[in-house]
């Protein structure tokens, strides 16, 4: 048996179209994915518009120094995961091997940061439940269930997105593991190319929780 009829999986005619049907696939799973993402920012912006002056204060006291630095991170991934993609398409194993791991290196960092930007929030008593002061949210417009409101969508939004970063991430190391072996040749990229499509989903789904969350306490000094 050739290599190439190794890399077919029995149910599909040829290479091409086990190609075609993974991207599908891969692709019908991202807009599943989106059904559940755009169901937490709608009802987000939702209360967001309810309760304006909460959300916004309680904006302005997320770390937006270490949210923009995960930003250029995780855009830094995108291209390293782009240019995976191109080496594994024209057949260069060892570059595929260094974007992969270099890539999944950075999804790692941007986990690092996110913790460390955790341990921030709860000790400025920003975890309802574990630390958090409702008298201090006591002024002006401002309600303490409002802030604790945003707080609980800040962590579940940005919780998701960290479970689904580090599947990626995992994934990405076996795929590394993989192609040092010499099993993703140029024929056989698919695996490469399905999974650089779900790096940059998640990429993408963060640059929209970027201004939702960092960035909306931002608008009271900008009038």
């Amino acid at each position: 048996m050739s290599v190439e009829a190794r890399a077919l999986w029995h149910h599909f005619d040829d290479l091409e179209h086990q190609h075609e049907a993974n991207t599908l696939g891969m692709w019908t799973f991202l807009a599943t994915e989106l059904l559940v993402f755009g169901a937490l920012f709608t009802g987000y912006t939702v209360y967001r518009n309810l309760y304006a002056p909460s959300f916004e204060e309680a904006s302005q006291h997320l770390n937006l120094l270490i949210g923009g630095g995960n930003t250029i991170v995780l855009l830094t991934s995108s291209l390293t995961m782009a240019l995976a993609v191109r080496a594994a398409q024209i057949g260069r194993r060892q570059a595929l091997v260094a974007f992969l791991i270099v890539t999944a290196l950075l999804g790692a960092a941007f986990l690092g940061l996110k913790a460390v930007e955790y341990y921030l929030d709860y000790l400025d008593r920003l975890v309802p439940g574990l630390a958090f002061q409702p008298a201090e949210w006591q002024h002006d417009q401002v309600n303490p269930d409002h802030v604790r409101l945003f707080l609980l969508c800040y962590y579940i939004m940005t919780g998701l997105h960290a479970l689904h970063l580090t599947i990626g991430i995992a994934v990405l190391a076996v795929l590394a593991l993989l192609a040092w072996r010499g099993s993703l040749p140029a024929y056989h990229y698919t695996p490469i190319e399905t999974w650089g499509l779900y790096w940059h989903f998640v990429d993408i789904i963060w640059i929209f929780l970027l201004p939702l969350l960092y960035l909306i306490g931002t608008r009271q000094h900008l009038m």
